[in-house]
């Protein structure tokens, strides 16, 4: 049970890590992490890390291009003909 609660604290400590990165370094560090994943003989322990290290930086990724999505267009789904319009951060 121990194990259990050290490896969701472990987690969150990398979640914590991956939210501090920009898009481009989540995504270097992921690419570092699959790189290392697919081209040593790790032991079960730092290979389990790892990959929880990459699902981290996965999140992150897809977490930044979300948000980007939705600054980048709203749809106005009462004039589902209408033409998307730009995101804007001020009212009016």
């Amino acid at each position: 049970m121990a194990n259990r609660q050290s490896r969701k604290s472990a987690k969150g400590d990398q979640d914590t890590i991956a939210n501090d990165l920009s898009y481009a370094e989540a995504r270097t560090a992921l690419d570092l992490a699959l790189a290392q994943l697919q081209a040593t003989d790790l032991d079960v322990e730092a290979m389990a890390g790892l990959f929880q290290r990459a699902q981290s930086y996965a999140r992150r990724c897809e977490a930044l291009l979300a948000d980007v999505e939705q600054q980048v267009l709203l749809w106005n789904s009462t004039a589902a003909d209408s033409e998307p319009q730009p995101y804007r951060t001020e009212l009016g």
